[in-house]
């Protein structure tokens, strides 16, 4: 019976340690390819950031991708009331009650667009990579590196998503840009060059200068972040009562198994 106690004790040591670690540690990023830049967290926090994420999904994603998860009402936990979200972000004639769909059909946005563009309710938690950081930092760093190129049908590519077959949205708001290539010598192989990124070159201004894009696109992740998780706050707060719970109850537990076996030789 003591050797189980003690057992038991241990093993919800170890848990505990293991779930403080887990929350308190950073993570340790390394991976190949182009390196994803931090999203900034406290956006999230922000309802003014997030009111105004609302307002740019609706009027920039919402005319082909859906929030089909995510009904419009809910966004009185962002501190809107229900008359402002029915006036300013529902543009469909749909209920405040009703979920966030488009009415573009699947068969014709295939014929269109060749997929049916994803449902962006979960995109900032979908998108995550080992090495390289959360979906929304992958979000963030995709939206902020478009740059023209007349060798694709859009006229646009991606340096996090090369290839990319969707145009740049928010390119209004951007501007339009470039990007620099140098050839290199290879470190690894001093008889091949290397293709190497070197920047962005702006061609045309937008309605934003940088850093107020760069706040815009951090405002929308950072809705798409709440969207997909809206009780993350929350369940985050419970989480730390919850392990400094375990904290005491683990103290509790080891001085009582110390008490009911001091005399027991």
């Amino acid at each position: 019976m003591k050797t189980l106690i003690r057992k038991l004790v241990l093993a919800l040591g170890a848990t505990l340690t293991f779930a403080l670690a887990a929350l308190l540690s950073p993570a340790i990023a390394a991976g190949g390819g182009i390196a994803w830049d931090k999203f900034p967290d406290q956006r999230v926090t922000d309802l003014a950031a997030l009111q105004n994420g609302a307002k740019l999904f609706v009027n920039y994603c919402l005319n082909c991708h859906q929030a089909a998860f995510m009904r419009y009402n809910r966004l009185r936990d962002i501190g809107l009331t229900e008359q402002e979200i029915k006036d300013n972000l529902v543009f469909t004639g749909a209920k405040v009650g009703e979920t966030m769909k488009v009415a573009l059909d699947a068969k014709d946005a295939k014929d269109w667009f060749g997929a049916l563009p994803p449902d962006l309710t979960l995109v900032a938690r979908s998108r995550s990579a080992p090495g390289q950081g959360s979906g929304a930092d992958y979000i963030y760093t995709y939206l902020r590196t478009y740059y023209r190129d007349d060798t694709k049908i859009t006229g646009w590519n991606n340096l996090a998503f090369p290839g990319i077959g969707m145009p740049h949205v928010l390119w209004e708001l951007q501007g339009q840009q470039r990007a620099i290539y140098a050839d290199e010598k290879d470190p690894h192989d001093a008889t091949k060059t290397v293709h190497v990124f070197k920047g962005f070159e702006q061609i045309t201004p937008g309605t934003l200068n940088q850093e107020e894009y760069n706040l815009a696109v951090a405002d929308l992740v950072a809705f798409l972040k709440w969207i997909s998780e809206p009780n993350q706050s929350e369940r985050v707060r419970l989480g730390v009562w919850v392990l400094l719970f375990l904290a005491v109850f683990t103290v509790i537990a080891w001085r009582l198994n110390a008490a009911f076996w001091k005399d027991v030789k």
